[in-house]
Order: C-alpha cells, then structure tokens, then sequence
C-alpha cells in the first residue's frame, strides 16, 4: 500500500487565483497537474502551479 499525504495546490485558472486539496505521493508538479487535471476541463487554462505540504 501506498502512502498519500494531503498538499495544497495553489494555481491560477484562466487568469484566476484558485486552491484546491488533493492526496499526492509527493508535492511533484506533475502530479498536481495530474490531480487538477481530472477535476478541470480539457480548455481550461492552468498556469503558476505551487503545490506545499497542507496544515
């Protein structure tokens, strides 16, 4: 079993400052590209991802 950790994911979609919570492996880029890839549409445009250990 593999082990998840909750992180936040702070990006700007279309332009707009947004935050979401996703259980990652680790705090990759890739993978929080992955995460917010299932939750946003295809056209949407998702720019300045950070991704940082949640509280």
């Amino acid at each position: 079993m593999t082990t998840t950790t909750k992180y936040v994911i702070k990006y700007k979609l279309n332009g707009e400052r947004r935050f979401e919570f996703a259980q990652l492996h680790n705090n990759s880029i890739e993978e929080a590209k992955q995460a917010l890839a299932k939750i946003h549409d295809a056209n949407d445009e998702i720019t300045d991802i950070n991704v940082s250990k949640a509280l």
